[in-house]
């Protein structure tokens, strides 16, 4: 299951339109420092495009959906570790996957393209 646990309007690039992001949260997990090698707990979070307007989006604040929040690969950047001083390099992001399920019909679909 994911939370939406909040929201921020943005502008396109191309046009400076607003638009809705809705913020999601996964749940609890637990990560080890790759420098301290000392336990924190954290939450996978992703950010999706919305289509409607800033109302709707303050009513699905705290709504819970199924699906989860997954790893996806990206290009090297840097990340400062909240409430702390360290940075470290990651490789990847993440992104909502609606549900098991709907990674299988992605997946025939694909490969049937």
């Amino acid at each position: 299951m994911v939370k939406v646990t909040g929201y921020v309007i943005k502008e396109r690039r191309e046009d400076g339109e607003p638009f809705i992001l809705l913020e999601l949260s996964g749940g609890l997990e637990f990560v080890q420092s790759q420098q301290t090698g000392k336990f924190y707990a954290t939450s996978k979070k992703t950010k999706i495009p919305a289509t409607f307007g800033e109302d709707l989006a303050k009513e699905f604040v705290g709504q819970t959906m199924p699906g989860e929040i997954v790893r996806v690969p990206c290009e090297a950047y840097e990340y400062e570790v909240p409430n702390s001083d360290e940075i470290i390099t990651l490789h990847h992001t993440y992104s909502y996957l609606p549900s098991k399920g709907a990674e299988l019909i992605q997946a025939n679909q694909m490969q049937l393209a």
